[in-house]
């Protein structure tokens, strides 16, 4: 059974930072990109970020996070990170992780004073 499980999410300040995980089992992690997307309340799904199985960011999609945000993966440990910085408050998002096969319920990252 594929699993993708977010984690580290949660209440930060703005101008924080938070580091979520993705740890990944029932398929062959390291044989595909993986990706971040975000959906904020009310809103379609945004692409956040994604990386190459070899490690190689492809892109940030989103322009509002290009220069805070940096994904990277551990094909040993099976997970996918999303480094977060300076966060605002329109990053506040449930962050989900996935793959061309599936993706992940997500964790809540909530950015408030």
């Amino acid at each position: 059974e594929v699993q993708l499980v977010e984690s580290g999410g949660g209440l930060v300040q703005p101008g924080g930072s938070l580091r979520l995980s993705c740890t990944a089992s029932g398929f062959t992690f390291s044989s595909y990109s993986m990706y971040w997307v975000r959906q904020a309340p009310g809103e379609g799904l945004e692409w956040v970020s994604g990386i190459t199985r070899a490690g190689i960011t492809i892109t940030t999609f989103a322009d509002s996070v290009k220069g805070r945000f940096i994904i990277s993966r551990d094909n040993v440990k099976n997970t996918l990170y999303l480094e977060m910085n300076s966060l605002k408050p329109e990053d506040t998002a449930v962050y989900h992780c996935m793959y061309e096969e599936g993706w992940g319920q997500g964790t809540q990252v909530t950015v408030s004073s």
